[in-house]
């Protein structure tokens, strides 16, 4: 019992010391901690909130069904007249990730499209669901690419109208849509003996273009939105692709000069009074 007090009381002194340092280290904490909790946040390392993007603007809305006009005979490469109305076409389908995003690019922004369908891609059968709706109700139209996209003019006439009749009968198996009268000549390689053809199925308006996005080919996404500045015009015909992603990337750039130049975008039967 004696040691056992004798120990105690020698180290009294040392516990006295070690209260006072830890006295002065609670000080010190206490007022680093309040630099931190007055005045600022406290520096802890948190996962920051993304940011959302903002929305994609609006395109103006199409003229009303009154103001449609009857089709012009003959190949059609621009819209008649001056005005503000842009038909932005769209070709092949070789890529199933471009027509689901172009579908849904025009599906968020209001831009309306036609398609120059070639059924013999898997991508027309791949996004019915998202496709169908907005071809029901007009903000898409789909017209005849033929069925496998070759040369007409290197053909026998048998077999351009085969590729006439089977992708006709493709879409409206698909779709429930008969795409007369409007077609599209391959590379836009036509003659005299494949427009009878097409006529007398009833394809009787070759459309052709006067702006190309010239995105037939890999190009770079810069490239494709200089065509688009430089062709996105009032009564412009404009030809673009479903077959590589670089477009996918610049539909905000793409949107956003449709906008800046008011500009309607079209389908051909927003235009013409549709007569088969």
């Amino acid at each position: 019992m004696h040691g056992r007090y004798r120990n105690a009381h020698v180290g009294a002194p040392l516990n006295r010391r070690h209260f006072i340092a830890a006295l002065s280290v609670a000080t010190l904490s206490a007022v680093g901690l309040s630099r931190c909790s007055f005045g600022a946040q406290p520096q802890v390392a948190t996962a920051s909130e993304p940011v959302a993007a903002p929305p994609p603007p609006t395109v103006l809305p199409p003229p009303p069904p009154s103001a449609r006009i009857q089709l012009p005979g003959g190949v059609l490469s621009v819209l008649p007249g001056e005005g503000d109305l842009l038909a932005l076409t769209v070709d092949d389908g070789v890529n199933s990730d471009v027509l689901r995003a172009y579908t849904q690019f025009a599906k968020d922004t209001g831009v309306r499209l036609t398609y120059f369908v070639n059924g013999i891609y898997r991508s027309w059968t791949d996004h019915v669901d998202l496709l169908r709706p907005l071809v029901d109700d007009g903000h898409i139209q789909l017209a005849n690419h033929t069925w496998s996209h070759p040369n007409l003019t290197k053909l026998p006439l048998t077999a351009v109208a085969e590729e006439f009749r089977h992708n006709h009968d493709f879409l409206w198996k698909t779709y429930g849509v008969d795409a007369r009268p409007y077609f599209r000549s391959p590379y836009g390689a036509s003659s005299a003996h494949v427009e009878k053809v097409a006529g007398d199925l009833g394809y009787t308006t070759d459309t052709l273009w006067s702006g190309d996005l010239k995105d037939h080919a890999v190009l770079p996404e810069a490239e494709i939105v200089k065509n688009a500045e430089s062709y996105f015009n009032g009564q412009a015909i404009v030809i673009g692709h479903l077959n590589h992603l670089p477009v996918t990337h610049v539909y905000r750039q793409m949107v956003d000069i449709i906008v800046a130049r008011k500009l309607r975008t079209v389908t051909l039967d927003d235009v013409f009074v549709r007569s088969t």
